[in-house]
């Protein structure tokens, strides 16, 4: 593909811009790692959540949306429930403010408030910190396979080499000059240059979109769907049908193991409620939270991401596969095995105009230098705060640890390209995460709010349990998938799923045989943790403690309110998902019912969630510090 001059102008300009900006703001996060980290706790909430929208709208989930969409039709807004997409409305409910209230840097430091600073509650810090640093580096590895297939697509330069193919070497120029913003400017630079990136975004989707349904005839388009493809709802059995016209298609289905698509998806919610129960791993989506100002700004931010990032995302990954349809399905039919993850690349290297294309591509890069950034600024926090600093040099003056987090911050992202240099597709990586590493971190974090007895043995047990399993049981599967009677069902994604409960069931096992074993947390840290972040659950005896300090205290009494809350959250953000694309398809009254169902359950948000957030949000820290003073306690 020949890029026009108008083209490179846009995307160089975009790249001198955001390099600019990321060196102009790390003046500010050079003071000392609270400033590097967490922008001392100084950021407004809705820059956060600009923030936090930008890191999660990348060109490889895009990518992955658009193949999703283009092969199973309007079903494919059920499909982002793998990760689970609605763990967000947890984290927006109640998960945000239970973890800001910690006042903790990253992840790993708020285990430490949870389990103590003892053996036990170290071994769990120190499993965090490992848990942190795989999954951020097999975050990376999925962002290099996604960009380096994407910019190999799309730029006309062939930049193969005798060690590298041109998909990777177009990989490392990007991350490189990605790397080299992040890791000089921090929390300031990362969420200002996000920020820049979410506005490009947005006009990157109003461009498409526009450009996509200019003259399009819906009666053509429509009668041009295979049967079932338009269909929302889910059934028993996926009933797209591709038939002769493209059974390359179908096979796709197949081989994906979709085509009992009632029972993926309950298998996807019983996955989906441990998942997002747990609540974030540890990387950049915690280290938001954590930078917030206050808890109730922590769920704000969170409540705010969902609302501006659904309703773009889906309307370029909507555009794109319209787009793609409409050009590109002969070329597909005429492959034995399409790849169906380079439709986004191939329409915007071949089917958008000079100058749309330009500044598409430039939102494109931002959306994957956004999530990029936000993994690299979360990584080192946890190396450089919750290890190098608490067991080496405690005591180091601010600068040498701004110094070290340059450096780790580099050798993360090597590794983590050389992981991406192994994976053979996104899908893959795309399962690895959700599955085997998410079924390794639910259960002990799922015990961590619920359960006042779990310790930090029984912490460490279950996550130590679940990183060996999440290396064995993927295999275990691709060799039933090789050799059994149900490779259909192991090599598919029901297998992936079966993978993340088999993971889940064994961490389960690990947590509570390792917190049985071992003696129960200290009052002290019970009570403290307790009367601070006030979680509900299982925390009777730890109540009666604090009742006898103080009779007045109040347990967290929002269960039925939460509950509630997640329910109607999680239909709104599905109306935000499915809106979109039918009235990219032409829907019109689809779509209209959508919109009616987003406006209604935002409506019961706004008076059953967001103005009650002055009860539900309020900063316990100072009754938890007056009730861990007391004597005895």
């Amino acid at each position: 593909m020949n890029l026009a001059t108008i083209d490179i102008i846009i995307i160089l300009c975009y790249l001198v811009t955001i390099v600019g900006l990321g060196f102009w703001i790390s003046r500010k996060a050079s003071k000392n790692i609270q400033s590097y980290f967490l922008g001392d706790n100084n950021i407004k909430w809705y820059w956060l959540g600009f923030s936090n929208s930008s890191g999660m709208f990348d060109v490889s989930g895009t990518a992955f949306y658009v193949a999703l969409l283009f092969v199973y039709g309007f079903k494919a807004a059920w499909l982002p429930w793998l990760w689970p997409v609605w763990n967000q409305i947890f984290v927006m409910v109640f998960l945000a403010i239970w973890i800001r209230r910690s006042n903790a840097m990253t992840g790993a430091d708020w285990i430490i408030k949870r389990f103590g600073d003892e053996r036990g509650g170290r071994l769990a810090h120190m499993i965090v910190v490992v848990f942190a640093i795989v999954s951020v580096i097999g975050f990376i590895g999925y962002v290099f396979v996604g960009i380096g297939k994407f910019a190999s697509n799309i730029l006309p330069w062939d930049l193969s080499n005798p060690l590298l193919t041109s998909q990777q070497t177009y990989a490392f120029i990007i991350i490189a000059l990605t790397t080299f913003y992040t890791v000089k400017g921090g929390m300031y630079s990362v969420v200002a240059t996000e920020v820049l990136q979410y506005g490009i975004l947005l006009v990157s989707c109003l461009l498409v979109v526009s450009y996509a349904v200019r003259d399009v005839d819906y009666n053509a388009l429509h009668h041009q769907l295979p049967k079932g493809w338009s269909n929302f709802w889910p059934e028993w059995k996926l009933d797209v049908d591709w038939g002769s016209n493209f059974p390359q298609a179908a096979q796709k289905v197949s081989e994906d193991g979709f085509t009992w698509f009632g029972a993926l998806l309950m298998m996807m919610v019983a996955k989906g409620i441990f998942a997002s129960l747990a609540g974030p791993v540890p990387g950049f989506d915690m280290q938001r939270i954590l930078s917030a100002k206050k808890p109730r700004e922590a769920a704000m931010l969170t409540g705010f991401t969902n609302l501006v990032l659904f309703i773009p995302l889906f309307m370029m990954v909507s555009a794109l596969t319209l787009v793609g349809i409409h050009y590109l399905m002969p070329e597909l039919q005429g492959q034995s095995k399409p790849d169906f993850e380079i439709i986004l690349s191939r329409v915007v290297g071949s089917y958008l105009p000079a100058g749309i294309r330009g500044i598409v591509l430039a939102g494109l890069l931002a959306s994957f230098m956004s999530t990029f950034s936000a993994f690299v600024n979360a990584a080192p926090a946890y190396l450089v705060n919750d290890f190098y600093k608490k067991y080496f040099k405690p005591d180091a003056p601010p600068a040498h640890y701004v110094k070290w987090s340059y450096i780790v911050s580099i050798s993360i992202v090597l590794v983590g390209c050389i992981f991406g240099l192994f994976a053979t597709s996104l899908s893959s990586l795309t399962i690895w995460i959700t599955s085997a590493l998410y079924g390794g971190y639910a259960a002990a974090n799922v015990l961590k709010w619920i359960w006042w007895r779990f310790n930090g043995y029984g912490y460490f047990a279950g996550m130590l349990t679940g990183l060996i399993a999440a290396t064995f049981v993927p295999s275990l599967m691709a060799y039933l998938a090789d050799n059994s009677a149900y490779k259909d069902v192991f090599g598919s994604g029901i297998g992936t799923l079966v993978s993340f409960f088999i993971i889940l069931v064994l961490s389960m096992t690990g947590s509570i045989v390792g917190c049985l074993l071992t003696p129960a947390p200290s009052q002290q840290i019970l009570t403290s943790f307790y009367t601070n972040t006030k979680p509900w659950g299982w925390w009777k005896p730890v109540l009666n403690m604090v009742r006898k300090v103080n009779p007045a205290f109040q347990p967290n009494q929002q269960f039925k309110w939460d509950m509630f809350n997640v329910i109607i959250g999680i239909v709104w953000q599905m109306s935000m998902i499915i809106m979109p694309i039918q009235f990219v398809f032409g829907f019109f009254t689809k779509g209209f019912i959508a919109m009616g169902v987003w406006l209604v359950t935002m409506t019961i948000l706004k008076f059953t969630w967001y103005d009650r957030l002055h009860l539900t949000a309020s900063d316990s820290s100072a009754t938890s510090a007056e009730t861990a003073a007391q004597p005895g306690t």
